[in-house]
């Protein structure tokens, strides 16, 4: 995604990401042997860190009658598969993707000011695949803390061919000035995790990945002039979440 614009909004319920580390841990302690040297009692093995408790913090974005027309404009555009002509069904998906994105600025308020207008501003290059404005369904503040700002079945326009299935999560900041952070590789898989659990999600991406991004079953394009490479959210940063998350064996990357 491109760098967030304009004057963050007032801010609504904010949500805090809570990762509780449970240890226990047993100071040495020496116990005195007649003609021996002292023998110490071995120290304890820390225990593993708890799986992460995971608080989401609804801030959405509305959801007008506008949004929804150019939502479904934008699908008509796009997608290869005809739409059923009743846009509150046509905006609407299950979702069965993640793809992963970084902001390029400095919070999530900046973020929402960019998503919440209804129509593009600004973006030459992604104007031409209509005016719909860009969003995702998640941000992942520096610190971890997550805020949704659509539902999960809400078609939002974050990803060339996979819009109406897959679920956007941006992480505030970004290469070079604002490198992504260890809270937010934590957070990230936490989010994955959870929606894993409820969603038929099979597929994760980083926005960089395009070519897989396009060999990926469920990708849809009618126009092959319309792409946008993208860095976001970095090779390396994907690479931790990936490893954080290994075991759903989620396809992609």
């Amino acid at each position: 995604m491109a760098k967030p614009s304009g004057a963050p909004a007032p801010h609504g319920r904010r949500l805090v990401v809570a990762f509780v580390a449970l240890a226990a841990c047993a100071s040495a302690a020496s116990t005195p042997v007649p003609t021996l040297a002292p023998t110490p009692v071995p120290t304890a093995v820390p225990a593993p860190l708890a799986a992460a408790d995971l608080v989401v913090a609804e801030h959405l974005i509305p959801w007008t009658p506008e949004r929804e027309a150019l939502t479904e404009t934008y699908l008509g555009l796009h997608r290869t598969t005809p739409l059923t002509g009743d846009s509150a069904a046509d905006t609407r998906m299950t979702p069965q993707v993640i793809v992963l994105h970084w902001t390029g600025g400095p919070t999530a308020a900046s973020a929402w000011a960019t998503f919440a207008p209804d129509t593009l501003s600004g973006r030459p290059e992604l104007l031409k695949g209509g005016t719909l404005n860009v969003g995702a369904h998640y941000v992942v503040e520096r610190d971890g803390r997550i805020e949704r700002l659509f539902p999960e079945d809400r078609v939002v326009r974050h990803c060339i061919g996979l819009n109406h299935v897959a679920i956007g999560v941006e992480n505030v900041g970004g290469e070079p000035d604002l490198p992504l952070t260890d809270a937010q590789v934590e957070a990230d898989a936490a989010l994955i995790r959870d929606i894993v659990r409820r969603q038929p999600v099979k597929w994760l991406y980083g926005h960089l990945e395009s070519s897989a991004i396009e060999a990926c079953p469920l990708y849809e394009e009618k126009d092959p002039t319309y792409r946008n490479a993208k860095p976001d959210p970095g090779a390396a940063f994907m690479a931790k979440v990936r490893a954080k998350v290994a075991d759903l064996g989620l396809a992609g990357g």
